[in-house]
């Protein structure tokens, strides 16, 4: 069967996010940053919810005899694992930030190509995802658009708190910098995974005009 543009763009998204963990963990062997440790609990996280949206996408429209109740069912897990995994990110990344150590924050210059190329790919992948569910309006692919908004937003602040690290280097500035841009990103994503979690439930307890809950 042949795939549909959202099952593309999801398998895409998988394709182009594998290698974000191996990159900036393998940054995390020469550098010290809590921004870079951070920014790989959540790139982890986010991978893992990518693959979970593209199985259950993969599974809904490979399977045309789904009944509506189990499609809804399988839906609903894949905002689950989207909203959970922002959560779980964000709640890392402040433990992190608190406990990280000031002094140097040895080499982030891996972590921060990561970033710059996130910024680029991650806001084609919102316009992308906003654009398709627009057309053919999902649940998967709604929730992939609010995911690769945080992601954009996210992989922005992270860069200009490693680019003060590599400017200032050793500074009262770029540890402030760096302690600051892992909870801003932490609380950005907290928010957003409370956001989704909440919509899902809300949705899950809707009562169509039937009467049967959904």
């Amino acid at each position: 069967m042949k795939k549909t543009p959202g099952e593309r763009t999801l398998l895409m998204s998988v394709l182009l996010s594998a290698p974000g963990p191996l990159v900036v963990g393998f940054g995390l062997l020469v550098g010290k940053s809590s921004t870079q440790l951070a920014d790989f609990i959540r790139r982890t996280a986010e991978l893992a919810a990518l693959i979970v949206s593209w199985l259950v996408f993969r599974v809904l429209h490979r399977g045309e005899g789904e009944a509506p109740r189990q499609k809804d069912t399988l839906e609903r897990y894949a905002t689950l694992g989207v909203g959970l995994s922002m959560c779980l990110s964000g709640a890392a990344m402040v433990l992190v930030a608190i406990l990280s150590n000031s002094g140097d924050k040895g080499n982030v210059i891996p972590g921060l190509v990561i970033a710059v190329l996130g910024v680029i790919t991650n806001t084609w992948f919102w316009y992308r995802y906003t654009r398709l569910n627009r057309e053919t309006p999902n649940a998967i692919l709604a929730v992939q658009s609010r995911l690769y908004r945080a992601k954009s937003l996210v992989d922005l602040c992270v860069t200009a708190a490693l680019m003060s690290i590599l400017l200032f280097p050793g500074s009262p500035v770029a540890d402030r910098m760096d302690t600051v841009g892992s909870l801003v990103v932490a609380l950005y994503l907290l928010i957003n995974g409370v956001n989704i979690l909440m919509d899902k439930e809300k949705r899950s307890g809707v009562v169509p005009p039937d009467g049967r809950r959904q």
